[in-house]
């Protein structure tokens, strides 16, 4: 029998050779046969990759059978066998070439069938479907740890070879662009204008969510820099129960892997509670005057991805723009990039090196000295990188010009044409080459695989585009559940069934109603700002009575429920808590996923003082709720 997973690609894949006018039938009973015998990893792996190879062809305008060798070859064209229906309909099957009048949709399906389980995650205890893959096997995850390390030798040699002159050039465009920003930071720090809080992730000290604000931990470097007193809204004959940590005692990070692909886990560092609390009243200051900086708000994004992702669009229809993807981002910038950049602000430097923890714990290999600034954690990790990568990009660019820019040329001429949100990158194609080669000198590495210069595919933010059409897919994220225990499996899979519909993928969404409604037998229309879990239409919500004192729709369905642990605070933690800004999340995040659920259940409410931190457990419940 085959799995859910399986029953639903070749839906989609049905549907889709409907669309194209071919047909899929030989593709499903491949599908079908290699993964009986290679699991689920041939869903989220092998088809993956056949995927970015084919990305890489739109990219160069044409077939390379070598790029996928796992599959096989038609002897007469050369083009892969599997999906021949749709890639003929794209690329020329006698040369490969891409075809003058190719078929957008052909290119939306191939990529729909490819990549749909390629970020799928499941449970490390229950397997999906009988399948024995999981998410981060131990290989994987002491692979990832090594690399982890790798990553930072690697740093460490590219300080020690950098040209002095190169790190010249980079203060000094460095301070063309941040010198307003960072002297505006800088005596927000001289002048105790910080205003401290609490993240609402997990600490290396493993503080519950309230405890944070009792913290009477505080390092003697921050110490030197912003007194405890102050910080942390101390009576001054308190002083004496402090525990104040020497530099060579303070915790490391703790680094730990998290769910990111079924192939490559992602790598993260948990903060100690008082460098987190610090540095998020650094970044609070970084983040308003970024605000006030009209330029650096334009090429610079923190919160929206959508102007990527509308320059991708462009680049995509014109070519003018370029679209890069750095490996490793993060944990590749290094501190003494960082140190250049800010080195003439001396009280922001003293900050954000006090607030820096230099050592981490990696598992399998103990407590090693960081030369890198920061790893994805910190919550001033994306700031600076991103002012890094900006700092390069305009450095590549001036080299390529052979003139310095001058902070008016640079709006004049790059404000529309550049842009960093993280680790993507959008730069002028005139530039691209001398930007690459300015990154690799800094010791960054383009992940080639993911960017695009040369044809007319761009992607960016998690969208992708082909000549100005949007191609972007829908994708699995977690696997089909089988009963109604399984909450976060109903909260993916009704997400999933929502976006297939608004896709455009109405086969495949009928396939999941009639699934979803044998588990939660309730699963109305409903809007989608309902907190009912239910089937988004055009055609609107239903509802079966009138709120008694509201007057307004009911309709019965299964919604969230979920609460915050009980954490109980009061006295000066409590009162700091309330000055400074409860623990609620800053930034907005999408709901596709269980995680981002539990995010926005960590919101700032009546019982912030009794119940806070994220829920441990998330229920569905059956009850009457408005269906918009």
């Amino acid at each position: 029998m085959k799995s859910l997973n399986l029953s639903l690609w070749s839906c989609t894949a049905n549907e889709m050779a409907v669309r194209c006018c071919t047909s899929a039938t030989r593709d499903v009973k491949t599908v079908v046969s290699r993964t009986e015998h290679e699991g689920l990893s041939f869903l989220a792996i092998t088809l993956a990759d056949f995927g970015k190879a084919v990305q890489k062809w739109l990219d160069q305008g044409h077939v390379v059978p070598s790029d996928v060798p796992s599959f096989k070859k038609d002897r007469r064209t050369g083009l892969p066998v599997f999906l021949q229906g749709f890639l003929g309909r794209v690329f020329c099957p006698d040369s490969g070439t891409l075809l003058d009048d190719y078929d957008i949709e052909a290119i939306y399906a191939i990529r729909q069938l490819t990549l749909m389980f390629s970020k799928i995650a499941l449970s490390n205890e229950h397997p999906q479907n009988g399948s024995s893959a999981r998410v981060v096997t131990p290989r994987r995850e002491r692979r990832a740890m090594s690399d982890y390390v790798q990553c930072e030798r690697e740093v460490k040699f590219s300080d020690s070879i950098l040209d002095p002159s190169y790190m010249e050039d980079f203060k000094r465009m460095s301070g063309v662009l941040f010198g307003s920003l960072f002297a505006k930071v800088d005596r927000d720090v001289h002048f105790g204008r910080l205003v401290f809080k609490h993240g609402p992730g997990v600490t290396a000290d493993r503080l519950s969510s309230n405890a944070k604000w009792n913290q009477r931990t505080w390092t003697n470097r921050l110490q030197q820099v912003i007194p405890a007193e102050e910080a942390l809204f101390l009576n001054p004959r308190v002083r004496e129960k402090i525990d104040f940590i020497e530099p060579g005692s303070e915790t490391p990070v703790k680094v730990i892997t998290v769910p990111k692909t079924l192939k490559t886990p992602r790598i993260i560092a948990i903060e100690p509670t008082a460098m987190q609390y610090a540095q998020q009243g650094l970044l609070r200051s970084i983040l308003d005057s970024f605000k006030e900086d009209g330029f650096l708000s334009r090429v610079i994004g923190f919160n929206d991805q959508e102007p990527n992702r509308q320059m991708a669009l462009r680049g995509s229809r014109y070519g003018d723009l370029a679209t890069l993807d750095l490996s490793e981002a993060s944990d590749r910038v290094s501190n003494q990039h960082v140190r250049a950049m800010i080195e003439d602000y001396p009280d922001l430097l003293r900050m954000v090196d006090a607030c820096r923890s230099r050592k981490a714990d990696v598992p399998g290999h103990g407590v090693i000295r960081l030369a890198k600034f920061a790893s994805m954690g910190s919550a001033l990790c994306f700031p600076f990188e991103a002012m890094v990568f900006l700092t390069i990009i305009f450095l590549g660019i001036e080299r390529e010009r052979r003139a310095p820019l001058s902070r008016r040329q640079l709006i004049k001429l790059f404000s529309e044409q550049v842009r960093v949100f993280g680790d993507d990158l959008i730069v002028p194609r005139d530039y691209v080459l001398t930007v690459v080669d300015e990154l690799h000198t800094f010791g960054y590495v383009v992940n080639v695989s993911k960017s695009y210069w040369t044809g007319r595919f761009r992607e960016s933010c998690g969208r992708e585009y082909f000549d100005g059409h949007d191609v972007s897919i829908v994708k699995v994220r977690q696997g089909i559940p089988t009963q109604r225990q399984d909450v976060s499996g109903i909260i993916s899979t009704v997400s999933l069934r929502n976006q297939l519909y608004w896709a455009g993928l109405w086969q495949s969404a009928r396939w999941l109603d009639e699934h979803l409604r044998k588990i939660m037998f309730y699963f109305p229309n409903v809007a989608p700002t309902s907190p009912l879990l239910g089937r988004e239409s055009v055609l609107g919500y239903q509802f079966q009575r009138i709120h008694p004192f509201t007057h307004g729709p009911l309709t019965k369905g299964y919604y969230v429920s979920a609460k915050s642990p009980l954490d109980h605070l009061e006295g000066n933690g409590a009162l700091l808590k309330c000055l400074n800004g409860k623990s609620a999340s800053t930034f907005g995040l999408p709901k596709e996923e269980l995680s981002d659920h539990i995010d926005n259940c960590d919101v700032v409410d009546e019982e912030h003082l009794e119940r806070s931190g994220r829920p441990e457990h998330v229920y569905i419940k059956l009850g009457w709720r408005p269906p918009f």
